[in-house]
């Protein structure tokens, strides 16, 4: 593995453990076995070591997630392939997948926050442009996208916490439970 992999590696196992702030740059060049100048020529600093971790794990995720909300007439289908593509996602990047959450629940003005904010809207974008589309179906939906995004994400990213503390297993059962659950409420 070479440094710069390694170095995210072990940031990512740090973060996960113990959280973003309680890091520093020297306990991840430990970790990773490195000196800080090599930290420092790949990333810049700790919040480089973030962004680049963020943006490298989301990268292959919002391509899925994005195929997976191309609309066609089925709003089920659409929506399931959703929750498939978060459960698999999370299932294959469980460390990754508890501290983005953990980041996510952080005061807005702290650095892992705004880190994670922003590919966290990232996919809000992607859901809500999905639920216009469908309202050319759904005219019931109309104007509710945003909030829809929201709950949506918000439910998918409840089923996982739920799954990552043992409470259930994320597989294609549970995946058509969530979007019948969520759908319930949608189409009245």
């Amino acid at each position: 593995m070479d440094n710069r992999s390694n170095i995210l590696k072990c940031a990512l196992e740090l973060f996960a453990a113990r959280g973003y702030d309680a890091i520093g740059v020297q306990e991840i060049c430990e970790a990773a076995g490195i000196t800080k100048p090599t930290l420092y020529h790949y990333f810049g600093n700790k919040r480089g070591v973030l962004d680049s971790l963020v943006r490298e794990q989301c990268g292959p995720f919002v391509t899925q997630l994005t195929q997976a909300a191309d609309y066609n007439g089925d709003l089920p289908l659409t929506l399931q392939k959703m929750v498939t593509v978060y459960f698999q996602f999370a299932l294959h990047h469980l460390a990754f997948y508890r501290m983005q959450l953990a980041m996510w629940i952080a005061l807005p003005e702290n650095e892992a926050f705004q880190v994670v904010a922003a590919a966290n809207e990232e996919q809000h974008q992607i859901v809500e442009a999905m639920f216009l589309r469908a309202t050319a179906d759904h005219g019931n939906m109309r104007g509710r996208r945003r909030i829809y995004a929201a709950t949506f994400i918000g439910m998918v990213n409840t089923y996982i916490a739920l799954a990552l503390n043992g409470y259930l297993e994320l597989n294609d059962m549970v995946a058509q439970q969530a979007v019948h659950q969520f759908s319930h409420g949608i189409y009245s």
